[in-house]
């Protein structure tokens, strides 16, 4: 069997490595454009903080170690054209030029995603850089030595987690969004607040509720400003995190896709393709609050769904379950974790929705020390089926969403949460569980 895998992201590499140990008579060549596999990109910001000092601590593994088990790396090769009902793809060794065709019988598709530039007067301008490899990492590194002013576009995990790095190092920053609300996609108003004025105490400039239009720049070609409809706001270094596009132009009009460009695929990995497997952030997932497909580009999601490539390729084998979105963020002091739909995203989805939202100590008043947690959960209103949850504390609670996306996953609702089962024991929590209290509360 020939397998030609196409971009070693998360889903790639997981893929890969279950592909060469489930079927090691398999000749497996994967065609890779950059010189590096499986870069942790959630670790930039922490890289530019000074918490991880060596960034090659940011790979999980390298073309080496995928030689070592048999398979045959084409590092700097980009696939330039892709002949799904020939089985072939037409590949060019960016080192010498070359180029030539390769055939397959199995094909999978991990080219995961980019970020979004958006075609403006000034993008050019020197200082304005991306964020998503490792290329990108040690640009915004050497740069931000430099700068003083440094402006993030985009108030997502990646900008939230580098305007809180670049604070951290001195810099002035200013944090630009379109929307009115930070993290808008993962958490409701009650929690972003909290995280705004986290950022505004520390000196952070907001500037929410703009768009940008353009860059200015010096005469020497150097970014100075970002220009939105409210002003400009000075900047001798710009980030772009404006979200994600698919990589897919690849296979553009030969599988089924959504409008912006996320491969389909079933809960096998299948593409609408024989023989044409995907994963990872080049694709849709099934998103279990809806039941529908959405474009969720998370790591979590890549390695699972590269991994159920390699168990699925010959023949069905393990369903995907789904996803819930589950993530999480520290901000400074604060512990935050989200899963499922918010109350503003159900509500915008035309759903009828109740929430539940409980403010307590995470441990008896009695023990020397304690600290407050909040918990919103977010139900139907109807059948009282969990559909989203939200967590804050100053204490790491967050496995407690991990627990609740599990109730999602398997249509819990919020009555059967009331008395799940939960141990007591006061160093860690009440005799009623949090999670427990939100049930009960919303019965």
């Amino acid at each position: 069997m020939n397998i030609a895998v196409i971009g070693c992201t998360h889903a790639g590499t997981a893929a890969i490595t279950g592909m060469a140990k489930q079927y090691p008579d398999a000749q497996i060549t994967v065609f890779e454009r950059n010189d590096n596999i499986s870069f942790l990109s959630c670790g930039i910001a922490l890289h530019v903080g000074g918490v991880v000092k060596d960034s090659k601590g940011l790979f999980y593994s390298s073309p080496e170690q995928m030689e070592e088990l048999g398979v045959t790396m084409k590092v700097r090769h980009d696939v330039l054209d892709v002949d799904t009902d020939a089985k072939t793809l037409r590949a060019k060794n960016l080192q010498t030029g070359e180029e030539f065709v390769h055939s397959y019988d199995k094909l999978v598709v991990t080219t995961g995603s980019w970020p979004i530039i958006p075609q403006l007067e000034g993008i050019d301008l020197e200082n304005v850089v991306l964020c998503k490899n490792y290329n990108h990492a040690q640009a915004i590194i050497q740069k931000a030595r430099l700068a003083r002013r440094i402006a993030v576009i985009g108030a997502g995990y990646i900008g939230i987690e580098l305007v809180e790095a670049f604070e951290m190092l001195g810099k002035n920053v200013t944090l630009i969004d379109n929307m009115e609300r930070v993290l808008y996609k993962y958490l409701d108003r009650e929690f972003t607040d909290v995280a705004e004025c986290a950022f505004a105490d520390q000196g952070v400039k907001l500037a929410l509720g703009e768009t940008v239009t353009s860059f200015q720049g010096n005469a020497k070609g150097e970014v100075r400003g970002v220009v939105t409809n409210n002003g400009v706001h000075e900047a001798d270094m710009v980030v772009l995190c404006m979200g994600f596009r698919p990589n897919t132009e690849l296979l553009k009009g030969q599988v089924d896709m959504l409008p912006n460009g996320a491969i389909i695929v079933d809960e096998y990995m299948r593409t609408s393709k024989p023989d044409v497997f995907a994963a990872g952030d080049s694709c849709a997932v099934k998103y279990n609050p809806t039941g529908e497909h959405a474009y969720i580009p998370l790591a979590t999601n890549a390695v699972r769904m590269g991994t159920l490539v390699a168990r699925n390729l010959v023949e069905p084998a393990v369903k995907y379950l789904g996803t819930q979105g589950t993530s999480g963020i520290k901000i400074y002091d604060y512990n935050i974790a989200s899963t499922g739909m918010t109350e503003t995203a159900a509500i915008a989805a035309g759903l009828n929705v109740k929430n539940v939202t409980i403010i307590d100590n995470d441990k008896p008043e009695f023990m020397p020390t304690y600290e407050k947690v909040t918990l919103k959960v977010v139900y139907e209103a109807d059948t009282g089926k969990i559909l989203g949850a939200q967590l804050m504390s100053k204490i790491d609670l967050t496995q407690s969403i991990n627990t609740l996306s599990v109730c999602i996953q398997n249509g819990m609702t919020m009555d059967e949460l009331s008395f799940v089962d939960f141990f007591f024991q006061p160093h860690y929590n009440k005799p009623w569980n949090l999670l427990n209290q939100a049930g009960l509360q919303a019965v």
